[in-house]
């Protein structure tokens, strides 16, 4: 473990664990967690010989708690600052939620021999919010309603997305674990308010059209179909045809949390794709 300073001198923590000469597995986060949050994913890949390698994005988790740079393009430079100064070629990013909108901007800007391939899981792209452009978005009144509740008690707020609709356990049947609601707590928590207020407008708003559409590398897109936070419909099927090389994998009734409560399928999944 380890922080990479960038330009504008924000240290960014990160992990880094595994062999150095393996395939590096970047992982990116969602909002408004930290690396922590891919723990299954981290122990899993790194007992099948790669080399993974997740980052607190800046004022999330132990990165510096910074006033500015809460927007897209300045997150994807943070993680060009890490693939430079890590040297990572041929690199896999794997980005689930805000993370999935961070590594589509950093992939299709990255330096050539830098990305190898990309994992979108319940991801942003291609845009959030409702508008003429975009009918079946999410009306501007509900990530205003986000940035109210967290600006009014963060910490109460937190503990509501996660035991409602982030995994699925407001869901009748739910099997409901008291220890990832905590732990999302205790991420959340960890990170800076301002950064967690001003990241509801990058996540919601940033439209990654283009991004999709430069995108060269083989992506594959993994969806819940009950996802709450990020609706099915308005993402992942219209994302795999912006790209030139995606593959669509859905999961019938799982939720936005889903590589947290089922990553028994979907590691053995984007495993199994990473070697096809």
């Amino acid at each position: 473990m380890g922080t990479v300073t960038t330009s504008d001198g924000t240290a960014i923590f990160y992990k880094d664990w595994g062999p150095r000469d393996a395939q590096p597995l970047v992982f990116h986060h969602g909002w408004p967690l930290s690396s922590d949050d891919w723990d299954a994913q981290l122990m899993f890949f790194l007992q099948h010989g790669y080399r993974v390698i997740a980052h607190d994005r800046r004022g999330h988790g132990r990165s510096d708690q910074t006033s500015d740079g809460h927007d897209m393009d300045t997150y994807a430079a943070d993680v060009a600052a890490l693939a430079e100064a890590l040297d990572l070629r041929d690199a896999v990013h794997i980005g689930h939620s805000t993370g999935g909108g961070e590594a589509t901007r950093y992939v299709a800007r990255a330096e050539p021999g830098r990305v190898a391939r990309a994992v979108l899981v319940g991801a942003v792209p291609p845009v959030m919010v409702k508008s003429e452009s975009n009918p079946g978005g999410t009306p501007i009144e509900v990530f205003d309603g986000f940035r109210s509740a967290l600006a009014a008690n963060r910490a109460q707020f937190y503990i509501e997305v996660a035991s409602g609709p982030f995994y699925g356990f407001n869901r009748p049947g739910a099997e409901v674990s008291q220890g990832l609601i905590d732990n999302w707590w205790r991420q959340g928590m960890t990170g800076a308010a301002n950064a967690h207020y001003e990241c509801i407008k990058a996540f919601s708003e940033t439209d990654f059209t283009e991004d999709l559409k430069r995108i060269e590398v083989p992506v594959l897109v993994m969806h819940g179909t009950d996802d709450q936070v990020v609706p099915y419909d308005d993402s992942a099927p219209l994302t795999v045809k912006l790209l030139k090389n995606g593959t669509l994998k859905s999961y019938e009734g799982y939720p936005h949390g889903m590589l947290t409560v089922h990553p028994d399928v979907l590691n053995p999944d984007i495993l199994e794709w990473l070697k096809s």
